[in-house]
Protein backbone atom coordinates (compact mmCIF):
# COMPACT_ATOMS: atom_id res chain seq x y z
CA UNK A 1 0.00 0.00 0.00
CA UNK A 2 1.51 3.59 -0.83
CA UNK A 3 1.46 6.86 1.00
CA UNK A 4 -1.51 7.52 -0.76
CA UNK A 5 -3.89 4.75 -0.69
CA UNK A 6 -3.41 2.88 -3.20
CA UNK A 7 -2.62 -0.56 -3.31
CA UNK A 8 -0.21 -2.59 -5.43
CA UNK A 9 -3.11 -5.44 -5.90
CA UNK A 10 -6.67 -6.24 -5.68
CA UNK A 11 -5.72 -8.89 -2.95
CA UNK A 12 -4.37 -6.70 -0.86
CA UNK A 13 -6.92 -4.50 -1.25
CA UNK A 14 -9.06 -7.25 -0.37
CA UNK A 15 -7.31 -8.20 2.46
CA UNK A 16 -7.51 -4.99 4.53
CA UNK A 17 -11.20 -4.29 3.52
CA UNK A 18 -11.75 -7.89 5.47
CA UNK A 19 -9.47 -6.98 8.54
CA UNK A 20 -11.03 -4.24 8.76
CA UNK A 21 -14.52 -6.02 9.11
CA UNK A 22 -13.26 -8.47 11.71
CA UNK A 23 -11.98 -5.29 13.95
CA UNK A 24 -15.26 -3.65 13.66
CA UNK A 25 -17.17 -7.14 14.66
CA UNK A 26 -14.63 -7.81 17.54
CA UNK A 27 -14.66 -4.20 18.82
CA UNK A 28 -18.88 -4.35 18.83
CA UNK A 29 -19.13 -1.48 16.35
CA UNK A 30 -21.25 -3.92 13.73
CA UNK A 31 -24.05 -6.50 14.86
CA UNK A 32 -25.06 -9.30 13.17
CA UNK A 33 -24.50 -8.67 9.44
CA UNK A 34 -25.20 -4.60 9.99
CA UNK A 35 -22.64 -2.41 8.20
CA UNK A 36 -20.39 -2.46 5.57
CA UNK A 37 -17.12 -0.93 3.91
CA UNK A 38 -16.36 -0.07 0.10
CA UNK A 39 -12.76 1.21 -1.25
CA UNK A 40 -11.59 2.35 -4.61
CA UNK A 41 -10.55 -0.40 -6.76
CA UNK A 42 -8.42 2.33 -9.09
CA UNK A 43 -10.64 5.01 -10.97
CA UNK A 44 -13.90 2.86 -12.08
CA UNK A 45 -13.86 0.41 -9.81
CA UNK A 46 -14.65 -0.85 -6.00
CA UNK A 47 -14.57 -3.56 -3.70
CA UNK A 48 -17.60 -3.87 -1.53
CA UNK A 49 -19.01 -5.54 1.02
CA UNK A 50 -22.00 -8.17 0.25
CA UNK A 51 -25.31 -8.35 1.84
CA UNK A 52 -26.52 -10.82 4.92
CA UNK A 53 -22.78 -11.47 5.87
CA UNK A 54 -21.44 -11.25 9.34
CA UNK A 55 -18.42 -8.60 9.44
CA UNK A 56 -16.56 -10.94 11.76
CA UNK A 57 -16.97 -14.36 9.50
CA UNK A 58 -16.47 -12.17 6.35
CA UNK A 59 -13.44 -13.81 4.00
CA UNK A 60 -11.75 -12.19 0.65
CA UNK A 61 -13.36 -13.81 -1.65
CA UNK A 62 -16.93 -12.74 -0.65
CA UNK A 63 -16.30 -9.10 -1.23
CA UNK A 64 -18.07 -7.87 -4.62
CA UNK A 65 -16.04 -6.18 -6.95
CA UNK A 66 -18.47 -3.03 -8.58
CA UNK A 67 -18.68 -0.17 -10.88
CA UNK A 68 -19.04 3.45 -10.19
CA UNK A 69 -22.51 2.99 -10.37
CA UNK A 70 -23.10 0.24 -8.39
CA UNK A 71 -23.76 -2.45 -10.76
CA UNK A 72 -21.35 -5.84 -9.62
CA UNK A 73 -18.93 -7.05 -12.41
CA UNK A 74 -18.64 -10.86 -11.90
CA UNK A 75 -21.40 -12.78 -12.45
CA UNK A 76 -21.86 -16.35 -12.44
CA UNK A 77 -22.28 -18.49 -15.68
CA UNK A 78 -26.23 -18.08 -15.61
CA UNK A 79 -25.72 -14.19 -15.78
CA UNK A 80 -26.44 -13.66 -12.38
CA UNK A 81 -24.87 -11.92 -9.67
CA UNK A 82 -22.55 -14.37 -7.38
CA UNK A 83 -23.17 -12.07 -4.83
CA UNK A 84 -24.97 -8.47 -4.09
CA UNK A 85 -23.68 -5.65 -2.34
CA UNK A 86 -25.33 -4.42 0.65
CA UNK A 87 -28.56 -2.03 -0.15
CA UNK A 88 -26.38 0.95 1.75
CA UNK A 89 -23.91 0.73 -0.80
CA UNK A 90 -26.03 4.06 -2.22
CA UNK A 91 -24.57 5.67 0.66
CA UNK A 92 -21.36 4.82 -0.52
CA UNK A 93 -21.70 5.87 -3.88
CA UNK A 94 -23.06 8.92 -3.20
CA UNK A 95 -19.83 9.71 -0.92
CA UNK A 96 -17.71 8.94 -3.64
CA UNK A 97 -19.65 11.13 -5.97
CA UNK A 98 -19.14 14.18 -3.88
CA UNK A 99 -15.43 13.52 -2.85
CA UNK A 100 -12.67 12.35 -5.00
CA UNK A 101 -10.29 12.06 -2.55
CA UNK A 102 -11.67 9.88 -0.58
CA UNK A 103 -10.60 6.22 -1.55
CA UNK A 104 -12.76 4.67 1.54
CA UNK A 105 -15.91 4.42 3.34
CA UNK A 106 -16.86 2.54 6.64
CA UNK A 107 -20.66 2.76 7.37
CA UNK A 108 -21.12 1.50 11.26
CA UNK A 109 -23.70 1.42 14.07
CA UNK A 110 -21.46 2.17 16.90
CA UNK A 111 -23.52 1.65 19.54
CA UNK A 112 -23.44 4.93 22.12
CA UNK A 113 -22.83 6.99 19.04
CA UNK A 114 -26.04 5.78 18.30
CA UNK A 115 -27.43 6.27 21.30
CA UNK A 116 -26.59 9.53 21.37
CA UNK A 117 -28.91 10.45 18.69
CA UNK A 118 -31.59 8.41 19.78
CA UNK A 119 -31.10 10.22 23.31
CA UNK A 120 -31.53 13.99 21.03
CA UNK A 121 -28.36 14.49 22.27
CA UNK A 122 -25.38 16.24 20.14
CA UNK A 123 -22.02 14.10 20.50
CA UNK A 124 -19.32 17.18 22.13
CA UNK A 125 -16.48 16.89 19.51
CA UNK A 126 -15.05 20.05 21.17
CA UNK A 127 -14.47 18.04 24.32
CA UNK A 128 -11.10 16.23 23.15
CA UNK A 129 -8.18 18.21 21.50
CA UNK A 130 -6.95 15.24 19.27
CA UNK A 131 -10.32 15.08 17.97
CA UNK A 132 -11.09 18.61 16.76
CA UNK A 133 -7.53 18.22 15.17
CA UNK A 134 -8.42 14.38 13.55
CA UNK A 135 -11.93 15.05 12.68
CA UNK A 136 -13.25 18.46 13.27
CA UNK A 137 -16.70 18.77 13.62
CA UNK A 138 -19.00 15.58 13.54
CA UNK A 139 -22.50 16.65 12.72
CA UNK A 140 -25.93 14.31 12.48
CA UNK A 141 -27.50 14.46 9.57
CA UNK A 142 -31.68 14.43 9.55
CA UNK A 143 -32.76 10.80 9.70
CA UNK A 144 -33.24 8.73 6.37
CA UNK A 145 -34.87 5.26 5.88
CA UNK A 146 -31.82 2.84 5.87
CA UNK A 147 -31.19 1.56 2.26
CA UNK A 148 -33.43 4.23 0.47
CA UNK A 149 -32.24 7.42 -1.62
CA UNK A 150 -33.26 9.33 1.66
CA UNK A 151 -29.51 8.27 3.02
CA UNK A 152 -27.71 9.52 -0.34
CA UNK A 153 -29.60 12.95 0.53
CA UNK A 154 -28.96 13.25 3.75
CA UNK A 155 -25.43 12.95 3.91
CA UNK A 156 -25.12 15.35 0.65
CA UNK A 157 -23.77 18.42 1.41
CA UNK A 158 -22.30 17.24 5.40
CA UNK A 159 -19.78 15.02 3.42
CA UNK A 160 -18.44 17.50 1.26
CA UNK A 161 -16.88 19.32 4.24
CA UNK A 162 -16.36 16.37 6.84
CA UNK A 163 -14.66 12.89 7.41
CA UNK A 164 -17.05 11.60 9.88
CA UNK A 165 -20.72 12.06 10.39
CA UNK A 166 -23.38 10.72 12.87
CA UNK A 167 -26.59 9.06 10.89
CA UNK A 168 -29.22 9.65 13.06
CA UNK A 169 -30.73 6.85 14.39
CA UNK A 170 -28.38 4.73 12.06
CA UNK A 171 -24.93 4.54 13.34
CA UNK A 172 -22.16 6.09 11.25
CA UNK A 173 -20.28 7.04 7.88
CA UNK A 174 -16.64 7.48 8.12
CA UNK A 175 -14.01 8.15 4.94
CA UNK A 176 -9.94 8.23 4.67
CA UNK A 177 -7.67 6.73 1.74
CA UNK A 178 -7.44 3.46 2.81
CA UNK A 179 -10.04 1.07 4.57
CA UNK A 180 -8.32 1.26 8.07
CA UNK A 181 -7.67 5.20 7.99
CA UNK A 182 -11.76 4.96 7.78
CA UNK A 183 -11.77 2.70 10.35
CA UNK A 184 -9.68 4.03 12.84
CA UNK A 185 -12.25 7.18 12.61
CA UNK A 186 -15.17 5.65 13.39
CA UNK A 187 -13.07 4.00 16.83
CA UNK A 188 -12.59 7.70 17.24
CA UNK A 189 -16.12 8.63 16.95
CA UNK A 190 -16.97 5.48 19.48
CA UNK A 191 -14.42 6.35 21.70
CA UNK A 192 -15.87 10.56 21.76
CA UNK A 193 -19.28 8.72 22.69
CA UNK A 194 -18.07 6.86 25.60
CA UNK A 195 -15.68 9.90 27.24
CA UNK A 196 -18.94 12.01 26.72
CA UNK A 197 -21.62 9.62 28.18
CA UNK A 198 -18.87 8.77 31.30
CA UNK A 199 -18.68 12.55 31.61
CA UNK A 200 -22.38 13.28 31.89
CA UNK A 201 -22.56 10.66 34.58
CA UNK A 202 -20.16 12.21 36.41
CA UNK A 203 -21.22 15.52 35.83
CA UNK A 204 -21.75 18.36 33.49
CA UNK A 205 -19.60 18.09 30.23
CA UNK A 206 -17.05 21.07 29.64
CA UNK A 207 -16.32 21.72 26.46
CA UNK A 208 -12.68 23.00 25.16
CA UNK A 209 -12.54 26.95 25.91
CA UNK A 210 -13.11 29.08 22.36
CA UNK A 211 -10.22 30.17 21.77
CA UNK A 212 -8.52 27.00 22.39
CA UNK A 213 -10.74 25.16 19.98
CA UNK A 214 -9.16 27.89 17.03
CA UNK A 215 -5.83 26.67 17.81
CA UNK A 216 -6.65 23.12 17.49
CA UNK A 217 -8.27 23.99 14.13
CA UNK A 218 -5.49 26.04 12.96
CA UNK A 219 -3.16 23.31 13.71
CA UNK A 220 -6.20 20.94 11.25
CA UNK A 221 -6.16 23.22 8.32
CA UNK A 222 -2.54 23.19 8.50
CA UNK A 223 -1.90 19.43 8.88
CA UNK A 224 -4.38 19.29 5.90
CA UNK A 225 -2.82 22.10 4.19
CA UNK A 226 -5.69 23.82 3.61
CA UNK A 227 -5.97 27.60 3.32
CA UNK A 228 -7.04 30.17 6.99
CA UNK A 229 -10.05 31.14 4.95
CA UNK A 230 -11.59 27.69 4.35
CA UNK A 231 -15.04 27.34 6.02
CA UNK A 232 -15.97 23.67 4.48
CA UNK A 233 -14.87 22.16 8.05
CA UNK A 234 -16.49 25.29 10.24
CA UNK A 235 -18.01 24.33 13.31
CA UNK A 236 -21.16 25.91 13.67
CA UNK A 237 -21.94 25.15 17.64
CA UNK A 238 -19.33 27.94 19.50
CA UNK A 239 -18.52 29.73 16.73
CA UNK A 240 -14.36 29.06 17.22
CA UNK A 241 -14.28 27.67 14.08
CA UNK A 242 -14.92 31.70 12.41
CA UNK A 243 -18.88 31.23 11.88
CA UNK A 244 -21.47 32.07 14.27
CA UNK A 245 -22.98 29.66 16.46
CA UNK A 246 -26.35 28.04 15.17
CA UNK A 247 -28.42 25.20 14.45
CA UNK A 248 -26.95 23.10 11.24
CA UNK A 249 -30.17 23.06 8.81
CA UNK A 250 -29.24 19.94 7.99
CA UNK A 251 -29.28 18.22 11.05
CA UNK A 252 -31.85 16.28 12.46
CA UNK A 253 -35.13 17.84 14.16
CA UNK A 254 -34.81 15.01 16.94
CA UNK A 255 -31.67 16.83 18.16
CA UNK A 256 -32.74 19.28 21.40
CA UNK A 257 -31.21 20.99 24.09
CA UNK A 258 -30.45 19.37 27.66
CA UNK A 259 -33.13 22.39 29.15
CA UNK A 260 -36.07 21.92 26.92
CA UNK A 261 -35.65 17.66 27.84
CA UNK A 262 -35.67 18.02 31.23
CA UNK A 263 -38.80 20.20 30.52
CA UNK A 264 -40.48 17.55 29.00
CA UNK A 265 -39.06 14.82 31.10
CA UNK A 266 -40.67 16.99 34.28
CA UNK A 267 -44.12 17.42 32.47
CA UNK A 268 -44.67 13.76 31.81
CA UNK A 269 -43.59 12.73 35.29
CA UNK A 270 -45.87 15.11 36.26
CA UNK A 271 -49.07 14.22 34.14
CA UNK A 272 -48.39 10.26 35.24
CA UNK A 273 -47.76 11.57 38.99
CA UNK A 274 -51.56 13.21 38.59
CA UNK A 275 -53.09 10.76 36.80
CA UNK A 276 -52.06 8.20 39.48
CA UNK A 277 -53.62 10.53 42.08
Amino acid sequence: MTATGWHSSEAELRDEIVRVCHLMWQKGLVAASDGNVSARLGDNRLLATPSGVSKGFLAAADLVLLDLDGTPLVQAQDGTSRAKPSSEILLHLEVYRQRPDVRAVVHAHPPLALAFTIAGIRLPECMLPEVVINLGEIPTTAYATPSSAEGPRAIRELICGHDALILDRHGSVTVGCTPFEAYMKLEKVEHLAKVALVARQLGRVSELPQEEVAKLIAMRRTALGLSPEYNGEACVHCGACGKAAETHSSEGEGIVSDELRRTIVESVVQELARRAS
